[in-house]
């Protein structure tokens, strides 16, 4: 049973920074899409980033060249760095196991998380 675990989420000031980690068990990190998802209320889940077995990574346009993915197979792992961050970024972030993509999207997936919660105020 593939679980997926998600911490480092918290409240920080706007232009801070905070990564987020899932720890992955059940399957391994590298041999599936992976990635993550935000949601806040009363607004469908959307995708932020992903990273695939050959380390192509996936951005959402807003957060792209704020936010890195990462993937540490040793200790199957993945991270979100989430640099500059904005209000906007408020959210409950999902970690993602099993994604499809289709021409650099997401189409679907498998695996959840619990998710983390972020916070960006001042």
């Amino acid at each position: 049973q593939v679980q997926l675990v998600e911490s480092g989420g918290g409240s920080v000031q706007p232009g801070g920074s905070l990564t987020l980690s899932c720890a992955v068990s059940g399957r391994s990190a590298w041999s599936t899409v992976m990635g993550w998802f935000r949601q806040t209320p009363g607004k469908a889940r959307e995708f932020v980033a992903a990273i695939a077995p050959d380390k192509r990574t996936y951005y959402a346009e807003s957060v792209k060249g704020r936010f890195t993915i990462s993937r540490d197979s040793a200790l199957n792992t993945i991270y979100v760095q989430m640099n500059s961050l904005k209000p906007e970024d408020t959210a409950d972030y999902y970690c993602a196991g099993g994604i499809r993509l289709v021409l650099g999207r997401p189409n679907g997936v498998t695996d959840w998380g619990q998710g983390t919660h972020v916070t960006v105020s001042s």
